[in-house]
């Protein structure tokens, strides 16, 4: 994935608009997309998604879409209840590609998936799945929360101290989830004492994801206010 992401950044700087299918979030390196010359997006149609799609675009261009389509597949109640394996299984005889397809979750008795290019088409023109009637609705590039924009203030710029406060949870439970290998910085696994800077990326299980935007001042007992967005 590294030497194909070195590749698609050079792509980028030299004017085009790149994209990848569906990867694994944690195999892409951050710290090869801090360029001033690019820019990027990555989308997973879910603010923790684990499958993403990364999109790198020159910086001169003001915005692009994520490339990805969040659908709601509604199934006809029938025995026995579909769970999410159940969905899969049948998603799969449809042959169609695994690199289109993203995360599939469960929504209040219906399915929400992720998808891309021909596979999403072939999603929402869906009438029928496994002997079952069923609506396909779009949903749109993202589904649950939006992300939001936090100023806050820590003292240091420690993985946990910047994690807790930007989840808003206490810095204990934090530090749980990290010695449970459940916290990462730019895809790689935490460690509390690791330093956070800006341009990178904290994804936390169960949490969401913190994007550090920038150090906005340091306060006059030395502490720092910190510009984060959040995604929950």
């Amino acid at each position: 994935m590294k030497q194909k992401l070195v590749t698609l950044v050079a792509q980028a700087r030299g004017g085009r608009v790149v994209r990848t299918p569906f990867v694994d979030g944690d195999e892409i390196d951050r710290r090869l997309l801090q360029d001033d010359e690019i820019r990027h997006k990555i989308a997973g149609g879910f603010p923790d998604a684990r499958r993403v799609i990364l999109t790198i675009y020159p910086a001169h261009i003001p915005e692009v879409d994520s490339g990805v389509t969040v659908l709601r597949v509604m199934p006809e109640e029938a025995a026995p209840v579909w769970d999410v394996q159940d969905l899969t299984v049948q998603l799969r005889k449809l042959d169609l590609k695994e690199e289109q397809i993203g995360d599939v979750r469960e929504d209040r008795g219906a399915f929400l998936i992720a998808a891309t290019g021909k596979a999403a088409q072939a999603l929402a023109a869906l009438t029928e799945l496994g002997g079952r009637g069923l609506e396909v609705e779009d949903v749109g590039e993202s589904a649950g929360k939006s992300s939001r924009v936090r100023e806050v203030v820590v003292p240091s710029m420690r993985v946990d101290v910047v994690g807790a406060k930007g989840f808003g949870v206490s810095r204990a439970y934090f530090q749980q989830g990290i010695e449970g290998g459940k916290v990462r910085l730019n895809g790689q696994p935490a460690r509390s004492s690791s330093d956070i800077r800006e341009g990178d990326s904290l994804s936390a299980e169960g949490l969401g994801r913190i994007d550090f935007k920038r150090v906005v001042n340091e306060t006059r007992r030395g502490n720092y206010k910190v510009e984060l967005d959040v995604h929950r």
